[in-house]
């Protein structure tokens, strides 16, 4: 039988400098190393087993891995140590997988419990570099079994025999209850010495304890805090620690449709995704990170930000030139998989507000600005101060025509309205004047060309018929206040035209086999985020019961181990994009927090001047001349 794991049958692992993702069936199907953007070492997740896979599980008939899925998963206490029990006719058993958080070289560290009877194992590990494509020499160095292929090492040592069979390492081994077999999985450079082997037991204490150390500073105290905690975990797994950049995704190339072509690399920063994911650690008690992602935006951005990228690597590289592989099927025959973003270059106006918003939470919360941000806010300023007016790829990266886009106006208006805050806090310092007076420039633009009087609706960009969930986050950034009646037109509209039945939401129209907006043929899942965008706005506009109604359907989208991707198919009811997704991570905490804050606020529900959100602490109202 063909082996076609849902993407929800994944669990991630990592150690905030790259990651891996267990299957249910224990296979690690996806690891890039030593980083998450470098080529795969198994890349099984985007073809069969046979482009690369580690998998550890009861023996079947035949002596190999059996294609049984665990009974149960789980990750241990608030940590990112994954546990998977399987349960035999002879005895059950139980896999933990983890990766410790490193200051040197990457390693996967699997253990193997026993915990009654006795279980035939059989760990089959199939290494091939350079995204499933070269076979590595496997080999036996001074007793311990190394793969090398170019520039990489992988090292796995076990207790137990090893053998290479055709390219595979195998061990088959018995477990009874009480006893436990580790194997470590190091990478090093391949003209390096040799790894040191940790001690897997050590390993594991000190990781749990990395975790259970850092979770203890979540501020947030709700009724969701399960929920909240294994998001930020989550969040904090795709940060890259050395560098401070956090990655929209670890993957690439999940498609958004299957055997669609929107198959995309998200293995970058984007100053968007990474902008609202420090803004939900910001609101949940995490300082540290945000220091981080400044000194990473410093060196990304502050000596060009004219050149301003909406995207770097996670070491601020600017060169994300894409590319196929050809040899690799895609997921579930979803061609091509592409390595790369070519969105890199394209002109998002929108990212000078997400940016700028960050910037001020981080000044809210504590974070001083540094006279190095403050010359690079004015410049950013004063660069979009010349650009707003111009049409951009906008939010969604079409790769068609460029379009006056409403969200990308909203964002400018509010990197401007953050940095008149900042002003006059006396935190920065600019024109006053002449920033009040672009701020109502741009707010009487986007009210007079993006509202479509007729429909009592924002639209996609002006002139145009298209809706767009983007506008939903009019009332969230303060553009305008929740009861405004355009904003109430507008969540009714998205609603009514790109909402499915049980109330997820689409991003904006797509056109099947014909060529939409967005350049692209085909169709998508509803997108995760744009579904938390309305729980968002149905609650500051006073639709409390119907907010936190959505809010449960979409926890219960959810894998077993509480993860999400970017998208969902609500006909096949499956998750798809790559995964896990920063974005719906960050869209779950902050609507979290949001019907926290309303609900002891319950007065003041459809009130936004009033209502600390978790993107603006105070949604001020515009003055009625910029209306």
């Amino acid at each position: 039988m063909t082996r076609l794991p849902r993407i929800e049958q994944y669990g991630l692992i990592g150690d905030m400098q790259t990651s891996a993702h267990v299957c249910d069936d224990g296979s690690i199907d996806w690891l890039c190393l030593p980083r998450f953007d470098r080529p795969a070492v198994f890349a099984g997740l985007l073809g069969t087993q046979e482009h690369g896979s580690w998998q550890i599980a009861p023996a079947s008939p035949a002596g190999e891995p059996g294609s049984e899925v665990a009974a149960e998963r789980r990750y241990r206490g608030d940590s990112l140590v994954l546990e998977s029990v399987w349960c035999t006719p002879t005895g059950s058993v139980r896999v933990l997988d983890f990766m410790p958080p490193r200051d040197g070289e990457p390693q996967v560290i699997r253990i193997v419990e026993g915990l009654a009877g006795e279980v035939e194992m059989v760990s089959a590990m199939r290494p091939r570099p350079g995204y499933g494509s070269v076979s590595p020499w496997i080999h036996e160095v001074g007793g311990r079994m190394v793969a090398e292929a170019g520039a990489d090492a992988l090292w796995l040592d076990t207790g137990v025999r090893q053998v290479e069979k055709d390219g595979v390492l195998v061990s088959a081994f018995a477990v009874a209850g009480g006893q436990s077999v580790a194997f470590v999985l190091s990478w090093c450079p391949s003209h390096a010495a040799a790894p040191e082997i940790p001690d897997p037991v050590a390993a594991l204490a000190a990781t749990l304890a990395f975790w259970e150390d850092w979770t203890r500073e979540c501020s947030y105290e709700g009724p969701h805090r399960e929920a909240v905690v294994r998001s930020l975990i989550t969040l904090k797994a795709m940060t890259y620690g050395p560098s401070g950049g956090i990655v929209a995704a670890p993957t690439t190339s999940l498609p958004e449709e299957i055997r669609g072509e929107r198959q995309w690399d998200y293995r970058f920063t984007w100053l968007r995704d990474a902008s609202t994911t420090l803004a939900a650690l910001l609101g949940t008690g995490y300082r540290q990170e945000a220091q981080a992602w400044r000194r990473w935006l410093l060196r990304a951005v502050a000596g060009d930000p004219e050149n301003l990228q909406i995207m770097y690597g996670i070491t601020a590289e600017r060169d994300l030139r894409e590319r196929e592989l050809p040899w690799l099927p895609g997921y579930e025959g979803s061609a091509p998989v592409r390595v790369g973003n070519g969105a890199a270059n394209q002109l998002q106006l929108d990212v000078y507000g997400e940016v700028i918003e960050t910037l001020y939470l981080a000044h809210e919360s504590g974070v001083a600005h540094c006279a190095d941000t403050a010359v690079l806010h004015r410049r950013l300023v004063e660069h979009l101060a010349q650009r707003w007016q111009e049409p951009d790829e906008g939010i969604w990266e079409i790769r068609g025509a460029r379009q006056h886009f409403v969200h990308s106006k909203v964002m400018a208006w509010v990197a401007v309205d953050r940095t008149i805050r900042l002003v006059e806090a006396g935190a920065l310092d600019m024109d006053l004047v002449a920033l009040i007076e672009l701020r109502a420039a741009i707010h009487h633009e986007v009210c007079a060309k993006g509202f479509d009087p007729a429909r009592n609706t924002f639209t996609q960009s002006y002139g145009s018929q298209e809706l767009d969930a983007s506008t939903l986050l009019i009332p969230s950034v303060g553009f305008l206040p929740p009861d405004d009646p355009r904003v109430i037109g507008t969540v009714d509209a998205v609603r009514r035209e790109l909402s499915t039945a049980d109330g997820l939401v689409r991003r904006y129209p797509t056109s099947g086999d014909h060529t939409g907006v967005d350049g692209l043929s085909g169709d998508e899942g509803t997108f995760v985020l744009c579904s938390f965008w309305l729980v968002d706005a149905l609650s500051l506009t006073g639709r409390l019961d119907e907010a936190r109604k959505l809010f449960d359907r979409l926890l219960a989208l959810r894998s077993d181990l509480g993860l999400l991707a970017e998208e969902y198919d609500p006909v096949q009811q499956r998750q798809l994009g790559n995964f896990p997704q920063a974005f719906s991570h960050m869209g779950l905490i902050q609507s979290a927090r949001l019907l926290q804050q309303l609900a002891n606020h319950p007065s003041q529900s459809a009130d936004g001047s009033t209502v600390s959100t978790p993107r603006s602490r105070t949604a001020a109202r515009p003055e009625p001349a910029q209306t």
